[in-house]
């Protein structure tokens, strides 16, 4: 799942393309957000892989397959997590 930001981001050398499920990352070949609950048409096995590396950001907060349940338009809410 991706969401536009319009925001012109630099890819840090730590970036990933393979990453856990629930993981938020910022893709900046598409300068978009990246919430990755399941495989991609690209994973291979249990290995979820992104489009092109991505800045890693944090955590979905709870089960990210509730993300399955967003449609194209959908508003959703993100912000950083309680310490």
């Amino acid at each position: 799942m991706f969401f536009d930001t319009g925001l012109p981001v630099s890819r840090e050398t730590d970036a990933r393309q393979v990453v856990e499920p629930g993981t938020v990352a910022f893709w900046t070949d598409g300068g978009a957000l990246a919430l990755r609950y399941g495989p991609t048409p690209i994973s291979q096995g249990d290995k979820y892989r992104l489009a092109s590396p991505c800045n890693v950001l944090g955590r979905v907060d709870g089960d990210p397959r509730l993300l399955t349940t967003v449609r194209d338009g959908d508003p959703i809410r993100v912000e950083p997590a309680d310490d």
